[in-house]
C-alpha cells in the first residue's frame, strides 16, 4: 500500500469516517429497511408507557431491572462489534440483530403476545426489504458476464483481473461490499484492474466460471484471471453448503493472492470503521 504521512492519513481517515456517518444517517430515514426497523422499535415507547400506568408497582418493577440489564448487554455486544467489524454494513446488520432479539425478548416478559407481533413485524421486514449494500465503487468496473468474458479474451486490457462475483441477495454479499472497492483504490495499476459481476442478475452465468448454480449463498468468491486464464480464487467452494455464509475478512482477500499479482505491495492496513 502506497504510504502517506501519519497526519495525512489520519486526515483522510476521519474524511471517509465522517462522510460514512452522514451517509448511514440518511439511509435510516430513506431506506425501508432501516426506516422499517426504527418505526417497530419506537413502538416501544407508548407501548411501555401504557403499561406503566396499567401493571403493579412490583411488576413495573420487575421490567424496569430486565430491561436495564438488557441495555446493558446491548451496549456491551455493540462495543465489542464496533471494535472487531470492517465495515459499517456489518456493523449495523449485527446490532440490528441484537436489537431484535432483546426487544422481542424483553416484550415476552411484558406479554407472549406483544413478543409474537414484534417476531412476526421483524419476520414481514425481512422478507418485504433488504438492507442496502455499500454503494462506492472505487477503482471497480461493474461489468456483465459477456462484458467480462470479452475483457478478458481480447487481452488488450490489464494483464491481471480480480474479479468479485457477488449477489446481492445473500447478506455475505452486503457486509462485504465495502472490501472490494477499498482493495482497488490501494492496487489497481497498469497491470491490474478490478471488476465485479452481479450473478444475482445473471445467474445462468456462474457454471462458467466455476460457481456451481445452487451455490449462491457462498458467495461472494474473488478470482484473479492473468491472460483470461483462472490463476487464484478465495474462497474455495465447499461441497457441503453453509447455512450461513462463509466469512471473509479483507485481510484475508488480501492474503489469498500474492504480492506479485497485487502490484508488489507487501503491506495492507485494513480501516476499521470504528477508527
Amino acid at each position: 500500500m502506497a504510504k502517506k504521512s501519519n497526519g495525512g492519513w489520519y486526515v483522510e481517515r476521519d474524511q471517509e469516517n465522517s462522510y460514512d456517518r452522514v451517509r448511514w444517517l440518511n439511509l435510516m430515514i430513506s431506506e425501508p429497511y432501516y426506516l422499517f426497523h426504527l418505526l417497530v422499535f419506537f413502538t416501544y415507547i407508548p407501548i411501555r408507557i401504557s403499561a406503566f400506568q396499567i401493571l403493579s408497582p412490583a411488576r413495573n418493577s420487575f421490567l424496569l431491572k430486565r430491561e436495564i440489564q438488557v441495555f446493558v448487554a446491548y451496549c456491551v455486544l455493540t462495543v465489542v462489534k464496533i471494535v472487531r467489524t470492517e465495515s459499517w454494513e456489518s456493523f449495523i446488520q449485527d446490532i440490528l440483530l441484537f436489537a431484535k432479539i432483546f426487544l422481542t425478548a424483553i416484550a415476552l416478559v411484558l406479554d407472549y403476545h406483544l413478543s409474537l407481533w414484534y417476531a412476526l413485524a421483524f419476520l414481514v421486514i425481512h422478507i418485504i426489504a433488504q438492507q442496502p449494500p455499500y454503494e462506492g465503487l472505487g477503482s471497480s468496473n461493474h461489468l456483465t458476464p459477456l462484458q467480462l468474458e470479452s475483457l478478458l479474451t481480447e487481452g488488450n486490457t490489464s494483464r491481471f483481473w480480480l474479479v468479485e462475483f457477488r449477489a446481492f441477495s445473500t447478506s455475505a454479499c452486503v457486509c462485504t461490499s465495502s472490501f472490494f472497492p477499498e482493495l482497488s483504490i490501494t492496487y489497481s495499476n497498469a497491470n491490474l484492474s478490478f471488476g465485479t459481476v452481479d450473478l444475482g442478475l445473471f445467474p445462468n452465468a456462474a457454471e462458467k466460471f466455476g460457481i456451481p448454480f445452487g451455490s449462491l449463498n457462498q458467495l461472494p468468491v474473488y478470482i484473479l484471471f492473468e491472460n483470461a486464464t483462472e490463476v487464484a480464487r478465495f474462497p474455495e467452494f465447499d461441497s457441503e453448503p453453509y447455512v450461513f455464509g462463509p466469512t471473509i475478512t479483507k485481510i484475508q482477500i488480501f492474503s489469498s493472492f500474492n504480492n506479485d499479482q497485487l502490484g508488489n505491495n507487501s503491506h495492507y492496513e485494513p480501516s476499521n470503521p470504528s477508527v
